[in-house]
């Protein structure tokens, strides 16, 4: 059974349609990645889902329950988590103050220090740091960061917009080791991720999205074996 399951979503910014009749599923336990050039309506997908666009027709159910319509803060406290690309975090606090807004929700009611611990656990180097303001990390720690307070939240599903964008090789592989971590925490994942062959050889399921309409779909291995898409994305 689908964890989430998208249905004909149509979205739109004013007038203008950015998404047409996108139709993906994702299963509890999985990470799907969805890969496609810049402006073909990524990160649009995940903010649709997670209530912040609002002119939208179709279906979003989560956990059978069906989403489309509701307010972003009911989403998220149905455990569906968005971690945005470019970081977003509030430069100005702390970094354990960032990682106690994540858990605002209240999932984590009662419990608050023992997720704090868990997280630490994931990423010392936050722990390190953790009375220090956040905008003065390195990129890599503010993306950890960024991953952390969504983690805080206590996901059933984890949204993670372009975890590796800006960053060096070594701190990629760090981010898909922190990761595979998470995944391996029983928390399904749902990537939107520029690092084409890292991605789909970390994925379950994966999607190509083009021009606003899935083109491809299949395992991430199946899409790495793609002509069209070795053709399009990896320029083989």
């Amino acid at each position: 059974m689908s964890l989430l399951k998208i249905e004909k979503l149509n979205v739109f910014y004013g007038d203008v349609q950015v998404l047409r009749d996108v139709s993906l599923e994702v299963k509890k336990g999985e990470v799907a990645t969805i890969v496609g050039a810049n402006a073909a309506g990524k990160s649009t997908l995940l903010r649709a889902l997670s209530g912040l666009l609002k002119k939208a027709s179709g279906s979003i159910r989560f956990n059978s329950e069906e989403l489309l319509g509701l307010p972003a803060f009911e989403i998220a406290a149905k455990g569906l988590i968005h971690v945005p690309e470019g970081r977003r975090i509030f430069p100005l606090l702390t970094v354990q103050e960032n990682l106690e807004i994540g858990a605002y929700t209240r999932r984590t009611e009662g419990n608050l220090k023992k997720k704090l611990d868990e997280v630490y656990a994931i990423f010392p180097v936050l722990a390190e740091h953790k009375g220090q303001a956040a905008g003065s990390l390195s990129g890599g720690e503010q993306q950890m960061l960024a991953i952390a307070r969504g983690l805080m939240a206590e996901p059933t599903l984890l949204m993670i917009d372009e975890p590796s964008l800006g960053l060096a090789p070594l701190l990629v592989a760090k981010t898909f080791q922190v990761l595979e971590r998470i995944k391996g925490e029983d928390v399904t994942i749902l990537l939107v991720e520029q690092n084409v062959v890292r991605a789909l050889e970390f994925s379950d399921r994966a999607y190509a999205l083009e021009n606003g309409r899935i083109t491809l779909h299949g395992t991430g291995l199946d899409l790495l074996k793609d002509p069209y898409l070795k053709k399009a994305y990896l320029g083989l």
